[in-house]
């Protein structure tokens, strides 16, 4: 039973962790070129601001991951699952999707949106146009996130 719960909760470690840091070294990478972008004009703020808030979502998708992995468990309240290695083989695996592609659409998406920076710095009216561009490298962060859940929801049952 414990060898169970730790891989549960290894996993709901790496899905928060690994879709977090992506999440820290895009909005890192956007905010350095924001930095620039502001250096040569302060009015654009709210723009440059945008942009780098875009790479923070993996995080919360790997937060929400690893909170319904707690809680399918019972370690978020009420009473702890006795659950097989198996199925905590299963609930580690299943964290896998978001904990990579957060950590990898995270970190290229801040790339992207440091790009759309340099966008904005030239024509303000950039914006939404840099903004598609870096939103399409969030689609496969919820791409992972939905097969997360998909896993959780329907594939391991405790």
């Amino acid at each position: 039973m414990e060898i169970g719960i730790a891989l549960a909760i290894f996993g709901a470690a790496l899905a928060v962790g690994l879709a977090g840091a992506g999440s820290a070294i895009g909005v890192g990478i956007a905010g350095q070129a924001g930095s620039g972008v502001l250096s040569e004009d302060p009015k654009k703020f709210g723009n440059v601001l945008v942009l780098q808030a875009l790479p923070a979502t993996q995080g919360i998708y790997g937060f929400i991951a690893a909170f319904l992995i707690l809680q399918k468990v019972g370690l978020l309240g009420g009473e702890v699952a006795q659950i097989t290695v198996a199925q905590g083989w299963g609930l580690f695996f299943a964290a896998l999707p978001i904990a990579i592609g957060g950590l990898t659409s995270g970190w290229f998406q801040g790339k992207v949106s440091a790009a759309g920076m340099g966008v904005v710095a030239k024509q303000s009216k950039g914006l939404g146009n840099a903004m598609v561009l870096s939103a399409m490298v969030e689609t496969y962060a919820v791409l992972g996130l939905l097969v997360t859940l998909l896993l959780l929801f329907l594939g391991i049952k405790i």
